[in-house]
């Protein structure tokens, strides 16, 4: 793991450099002439920033958790819900409770399942979250069109998207998060027909 993070950490820095590079001259031209080619060489440039944070993220977050904080569920996930782009989309949080965790690891396992649904249920979409009520854990759900069944494994493998512009890797780290954290992750339906993700093994304290 150690091995792992010094890698992707290097490789980080070593692409960063000449893509900044290449932001700021793509920049710098587009002030000259905003032509439709420049505009679709930044969006690739910033989909290369966007894969490089996927990747170190992908290699951090599965590592062994040290330490943990006392968090609560409704807490994290409005810290969460208020660092992702929506203006449509809404939030509701149907329970709450304590539980110990990783609260930066844990926020962005938020982060991440948020965005998925926003990405592929609309930017309209009403996300749930709450604690389950047949085991230990929480959840989170959406009303979109939901996973297919031969699907929902495949989606927590780093790679896999179903969106043109995904990266593959928001899901995969999910997964990593809750493996580090010793809990489970299984996805379903929710009650409104879309995607309902349940982690379970987490103790949760009112």
């Amino acid at each position: 793991n150690d091995r792992l993070e010094r890698f992707a950490s290097l490789v980080s820095h070593d692409l960063r450099n000449p893509l900044n590079v290449a932001q700021g001259r793509v920049e710098y031209l587009r002030g000259e002439d905003d032509s439709e080619h420049l505009a679709a060489t930044g969006r690739a440039l910033d989909r290369m920033e966007g894969l490089i944070e996927d990747v170190l993220a992908l290699a951090r977050q599965g590592q062994p958790i040290a330490e943990r904080d006392r968090v609560t569920l409704s807490v994290v996930a409005e810290e969460a819900w208020a660092v992702v782009e929506s203006d449509t989309a809404t939030l509701t949080v149907d329970g709450d409770g304590t539980f110990m965790a990783d609260s930066t690891r844990l926020q962005q396992l938020f982060e991440n399942l948020f965005r998925n649904a926003i990405e592929h249920a609309g930017a309209d979409v009403d996300i749930r979250v709450g604690a389950l009520d047949n085991r230990a854990g929480f959840y989170i759900a959406d009303d979109g069109a939901g996973i297919p069944v031969q699907d929902r494994e495949r989606v927590l493998e780093s790679g896999y998207s179903t969106a043109s512009e995904g990266t593959g890797l928001g899901l995969s780290i999910v997964s990593e998060i809750v493996a580090a954290h010793d809990w489970q992750i299984d996805v379903t339906d929710s009650d409104a027909g879309g995607a309902r993700f349940e982690i379970a093994g987490v103790q949760l304290e009112a």
